[in-house]
């Protein structure tokens, strides 16, 4: 049976489906009537192979609980394996209900309170809200916007913030979001080197990993058995087939002690096995998702590819910030003259469109905002005249 749900352009309603993006606008503080384009999930149908597969588990009846079997891990090794050319051992994998369930997991297994975790801003909010909600302290390494228009590291920094600090975790994110870097073999590589020399462990929300339009996806604990030892590997077919609401995620981690440690963190929390659909989801995404996935990235392209051409032509003073990755646009609208403030209050209130300020993603994303482009062509370009219009 062919794939069905390649219609990427109709608008599909979610307006009283308890929609988070569209359902929620007033109770968040936003007027009834904006254009949700701010959480990271897209208006897309997924694969019709996994429809199918949830309405067929559906008819059984019965939601006991639930495990996977072998066939579960082969299809996530298989698409590690033929999408991130790395082959994982069923050893290493432990399930959890979403990446920053992981996150959080990872902060209270591997730091005490008080001890200070390094992120590098501007990043996505969760990493700070686990830090400080642990009573940890944030630490962190700027990422630099360079005259390319692209973020990049400071390596320095970096080493002497985790010297500065007494580092033990950092929580790293890539591809990252907002500046939709996709980090190099090269540059892992000298992250790896440092955390190596310095005992830090590196835990990378890779959750963006299917979305990368230049270059290639690195995971880091692949360049390296050494990597791979300090190393703990977030990955979800929730942001790649539309599945966040599933909420299961697949956190692959090679060495034995930091994964017993990680596991023995996650039983104390109450957790125990996932929900049915979602485990059913997973699998059916990575055996059978292929033609889907390869359909939806195609057209995300487009829509970047889009906003981009918009920006520099009609829209005075505000930038495109270029990046590899992500369906997660950032753009940079310091150069309008307008304050931080002003900006917020025109999107919300004048331009009707609920975006994810900058500030969320910490004091250097003051002025910039992130607009979420896995929509239909239609939505993006209205959002985009309306970001015009208040300018």
């Amino acid at each position: 049976m062919p794939e069905r749900n390649l219609d990427f352009d109709t608008i599909v309603p979610r307006k009283g489906t308890d929609c988070l993006k569209y359902d929620f606008a007033v109770r968040r503080g936003m007027p009834e009537d904006v254009l949700p384009l701010w959480v990271a999930d897209m208006d897309f149908k997924t694969s019709s192979y996994i429809e199918d597969a949830v309405i067929e588990r559906t008819k059984h009846a019965i939601f006991g609980y639930s495990e996977v079997q072998q066939e579960y891990f082969e299809a996530v090794a298989g698409w590690m394996r033929r999408r991130h050319n790395w082959e994982i051992d069923r050893r290493w994998l432990i399930k959890t209900p979403g990446v920053v369930f992981a996150l959080a997991m990872a902060v209270k297994a591997f730091t005490s309170v008080g001890d200070k975790v390094l992120i590098q801003q501007p990043v996505y909010y969760p990493f700070s809200e686990v830090i400080a909600d642990n009573d940890r302290v944030i630490v962190s390494n700027d990422l630099v916007l360079g005259e390319d228009l692209r973020y990049h590291i400071d390596f320095e920094d970096l080493e002497q913030k985790i010297v500065d600090n007494d580092i033990k975790l950092f929580l790293l994110c890539n591809p990252h979001n907002p500046s939709r870097r996709v980090f190099t073999g090269d540059e892992l590589t000298r992250i790896g080197e440092i955390c190596l020399k310095h005992n830090v462990l590196v835990v990378s929300d890779e959750i963006h990993n299917d979305f990368v339009f230049e270059g290639e996806h690195t995971v880091l604990a692949s360049i390296s058995k050494e990597f791979a030892d300090i190393s703990i590997i977030c990955t979800s077919p929730s942001k790649t087939f539309n599945l966040a609401g599933m909420l299961m995620s697949n956190i692959i981690i090679p060495n034995a002690t930091i994964r017993r440690r990680f596991r023995h963190e996650v039983a104390a929390s109450g957790m125990s096995q996932l929900g049915t659909l979602g485990l059913v989801a997973a699998q059916t995404a990575y055996e059978k998702g292929d033609v889907w996935y390869e359909a939806m990235l195609s057209y995300v392209k487009s829509n970047i590819d889009y906003v981009r051409e918009f920006t520099k032509n009609e829209l005075p003073g505000v930038k495109f910030i270029e990046g590899e990755g992500t369906y997660l646009v950032w753009l940079d609208f310091r150069g309008t003259g307008l304050s931080f403030e002003e900006i917020d209050r025109r999107i919300i209130h004048e331009a009707k469109l609920w975006l994810d300020s900058g500030r969320v993603f910490g004091e250097i994303g003051n002025g910039f905002q992130r607009v979420n482009v896995a929509a239909p062509r239609k939505t993006i370009e209205e959002c985009m005249r309306r970001i015009k219009a208040i300018l």
